[in-house]
């Protein structure tokens, strides 16, 4: 009898205790430098002396002088006087509004991306424009870190269509950035990378189970202990007993209601440990995952913006 009383309420601990999910969501972040902007091609040539006796001329030319400096902000700006002063049908227009959308990309605008392109006569380009290729990965991008996903899976379509090794290059970028394990384990079976399987392997060993942090923190601290948060462990296991001792005490001496409050507030810490330690474990596994990537995607140029071919 004793017995399936304990069972019960250990049911009906787990079943208040909110679910954490299993998923990574890992936040890994490049670094530009000068010498990936040197190492851009400048598709554009020279303006020429009729073009530099045009009212946009200083504006592109200050512009384009920013922008190689890293100063993308006061590019921005200078690039859209040039386009104020440049007609439609000047054929530097589309140059200077690619290099406006460039600009906000580069500075990780990537609202300011996608305003600037719907607003821009870029939405009718083709293969034909220089840039095409670099123009698909930024708008992928820049979508997919607004999370619009209809929008970002009609782009993949377009890059598939027209540039499909790119596309394959994307898909695992977006795979590595955003953990997804599944699919990364799928390519790297597929390319028989063993890059990958290492870093996945080497990960598996590493990573804590969510599962196993909440269960453990059935006695309070030793989920964070299980993924070495000794003082959390410390804290989560006196403040429990400290309430336990308290509620004990409030019965013991008759005050029902104070002994109430009291397990109310001690409920509330216990579960919450529970779901905390599983919230920890799961962050535990993101900041490994992204030690493991951050530098190798740095170094391999596996960030879409490293995938860019043209520059200022």
């Amino acid at each position: 009898m004793m017995k399936s009383k304990f069972l019960y309420i250990i049911i009906l601990l787990f079943s208040s205790c909110y679910r954490v999910e299993d998923k990574l969501e890992p936040n890994i972040s490049y670094n530009l430098d000068e010498k990936f902007f040197q190492s851009l091609q400048n598709p554009s040539t020279p303006l020429t002396d009729e073009e530099k006796k045009e009212d946009f001329a200083k504006e592109f030319i200050i512009a384009k002088r920013f922008a190689k400096e890293m100063d993308l902000y006061r590019a921005i700006t200078n690039f859209k006087r040039a386009e104020i002063l440049a007609d439609s049908q000047n054929c530097r227009f589309l140059e200077i509004q690619y290099n406006i959308l460039l600009c906000y990309f580069l500075a990780k605008k990537y609202e300011d991306v996608i305003l600037t392109f719907e607003k821009s006569s870029l939405e009718n380009v083709d293969k034909s424009f220089y840039a095409f290729e670099d123009l698909l990965i930024i708008l992928y991008e820049s979508y997919r870190e607004l999370k619009n996903e209809e929008k970002t899976a009609k782009i993949l379509e377009i890059l598939q269509e027209n540039f499909p090794d790119m596309e394959k290059n994307i898909v695992l970028s977006t795979a590595l950035l955003e953990g997804d394990l599944y699919k990364i384990k799928n390519i790297a079976d597929e390319k028989k990378d063993q890059t990958l399987n290492v870093m996945l392997k080497d990960y598996q060993k590493t990573k804590k189970s969510i599962k196993t942090a909440q269960l453990l923190n059935i006695i309070p601290g030793a989920g964070y202990l299980y993924i070495g948060q000794k003082k959390s462990a410390f804290t989560a296991f006196t403040l429990n007993s400290l309430f336990i001792y308290a509620a004990y005490e409030c019965f013991a001496r008759g005050w029902k209601a104070a002994g109430i409050i009291t397990l109310s507030f001690e409920a509330g810490w216990y579960f919450g440990g529970i779901y905390g330690a599983g919230e920890e474990a799961k962050f535990y596994n993101e900041r490994i995952y992204e030690n493991y990537n951050s530098q190798k995607m740095q170094k391999d140029k596996q960030f879409p913006v490293f995938m860019l071919k043209y520059g200022f």
